[in-house]
């Protein structure tokens, strides 16, 4: 359905450019008018995503007609997915966009930062309502180039220019793949509409495994990798931590997020590709082990929350190559939100953590109790599956959902299980594990309802796309279980270097710094440390 409120929305984005544009002319620290017109698009965003909402619900999916050449160029898409992101966005956009305010006062380029957040939050309010792959390909990269300008707000930090150089290499590799895929869905299609690509693969199928669609397929799943810094071209977001901390906030609540949202926005496309699906699964579930291990060994609080963006990151895009995208997007809305508050809040965690210290119970280290757990963990978990109609017999891929939430339940039934804190530590684990079970099923069903008429009906997944899962879940479960046990074995050389080793991120980063010209300081300003890629300063070399 056609409506003129499929254009109205265009408010919400507009007004953050209007803002950018009044920074230009209050671009120092004296900047009232900048903050107003922030305060005002933000509210302004939140209202207009209410009234997107409200029109889906009643009248289903809401499209502008396009303006372009060929089928090609922009238009704007109202549905559930593209509501939901609207007024996520919208909400952090509110709550970032005051803090940033308050944040950097007094400092002499205060107008140019929030004109530039501005500006940065209108791409990425396009991206989630485009319609059309012109204006997404446009939206996705103008996202990017705002988002660098950011990046580099203060020009004179050597390491926050590396981040960047990185991070900007990444991102034209991802575009490049991501023009590559459009073009193909344009030449196969013949439009840029989604609706009818999807209405066309819905009729057709997508073809032949590597015909025009599989190999779109595949481009897309390489750009929202790339988005998303996932393994190996993940350095950079450890790196970028010199920005201010407004920015790493949009950065993981929002701006990554582009990589899951890209994957569930074209469901249709990558389902049809086994070769696409099986990336987000196997690079995902690599990202999501390798990140998870690694922040445990950060110094740096805010380096340790890059590693576990990447890990979340790495995780929803294996959901999205299982075929569960509803819940990924349930994995992004509770990300964002997390995410946002963990950066705002990060400049306080060492006191809340030092007014906090409670001494925790002795690990045991039987193994009977780790069973013991995971068996509770199990039970909370099969009455609810049968419950909310899960078919353990015939769904292999929910079922190896339902067994990576176990293990995670897993987890917090142990630690309590396994210790000397008693029978009433051990219920109150169970009764928050029953909890976030119960939570996991209603929120996955009803994001399921949400999006199902936006996505495929059916999972379609082949027997080596469940050979791969099952990889996947041995090597969660051999993590999973190095986690449970190590608590209660005593230090070791072994573990001591293994520490180093993936504090240092196991070196991966290496290659990527050596290609883009990193590891040279030459342009470095005089009396700078050598810095590692986990941030940690070096010694100067001997002379």
């Amino acid at each position: 359905m056609t409506t003129p409120l499929a254009l109205l929305v265009l408010a919400a984005p507009l007004a953050f450019a209007a803002t950018a544009l009044t920074a230009l002319a209050h671009p120092g620290a004296r900047c009232r008018p900048v903050e107003r017109a922030g305060t005002v698009a933000g509210w302004l965003g939140l209202v207009v995503s209410a009234l997107a909402g409200g029109a889906v619900a009643t009248r289903g999916l809401v499209e502008s007609p396009t303006l372009g050449v060929g089928g090609v160029g922009a238009s704007i898409r109202l549905d559930a997915l593209s509501t939901v992101m609207l007024g996520m966005i919208a909400l952090l956009a509110v709550v970032i966009f005051r803090f940033s305010a308050t944040y950097l006062g007094g400092d002499e380029r205060r107008g140019i930062f929030l004109g530039r957040l501005a500006a940065t939050i209108a791409c990425v309010e396009v991206l989630v309502l485009a319609g059309n792959l012109g204006l997404l390909v446009v939206a996705w990269i103008a996202t990017s180039l705002a988002l660098h300008q950011l990046l580099v707000f203060y020009g004179d930090r050597h390491g926050a220019r590396l981040a960047a150089r990185k991070k900007f290499i990444a991102a034209r590799v991802g575009d490049a793949f991501l023009i590559a895929a459009s073009v193909a869905l344009v030449a196969q299609v013949g439009t840029g509409n989604l609706e009818v690509i999807f209405d066309e693969i819905r009729r057709n199928g997508s073809g032949p495994a590597l015909g025009a669609i599989g190999l779109a397929a595949v481009g897309l799943a390489v750009a929202a990798m790339l988005k998303s810094a996932q393994f190996p071209a993940h350095g950079w977001l450890m790196e970028v931590m010199e920005t201010p901390t407004p920015v790493s906030a949009l950065l993981h609540a929002g701006i990554l997020n582009a990589g899951p949202f890209l994957a569930i926005r074209m469901a249709f496309v990558l389902d049809g590709a086994g070769l696409a699906t099986a990336l987000l699964i196997a690079v995902g579930a690599v990202t999501a082990v390798f990140a998870s291990v690694a922040l445990l060994t950060q110094p740096s609080i805010k380096v340790a929350l890059a590693y576990s963006s990447a890990a979340h990151m790495g995780f929803m895009l294996m959901i999205c190559g299982m075929g569960v995208y509803p819940a990924a997007l349930l994995h992004l809305v509770a990300h964002s939100f997390y995410k946002a508050h963990a950066f705002l809040s990060s400049g306080s965690v060492i006191d809340e953590r030092r007014a906090a210290r409670v001494a925790l119970p002795r690990r045991l280290g039987s193994p009977w109790r780790l069973a013991g757990s995971l068996a509770i963990a199990l039970a909370l978990y099969l009455p609810l599956a049968l419950i909310y109609g899960i078919d353990l017999g015939g769904d292999p891929v929910l079922v190896a959902v339902g067994g990576i939430l176990v293990m995670g339940t897993t987890q917090l039934i142990a630690p309590a299980l396994d210790s000397e804190g008693g029978l009433a530590a051990t219920v109150r684990a169970s009764l928050l594990a029953l909890a976030v079970t119960g939570a996991f099923f209603t929120l996955e069903t009803g994001a399921h309802h949400l999006l199902r008429s936006t996505l495929p009906a059916e999972l379609q997944r082949g027997s080596w796309h469940l050979a791969l899962i099952v990889v996947v879940l041995v090597a969660f479960g051999a993590v999973v279980a190095q986690q449970l046990v190590d608590p209660a074995r005593p230090p070791s050389a072994r573990r001591r270097a293994m520490a180093i080793h993936l504090r240092n991120g196991l070196y991966a980063n290496a290659l990527f710094d050596r290609a883009v010209g990193a590891l040279r300081t030459t342009d470095a300003p005089a009396g700078a440390p050598f810095v590692t890629t986990a941030g940690a300063p070096l010694p100067e070399p001997a002379r």
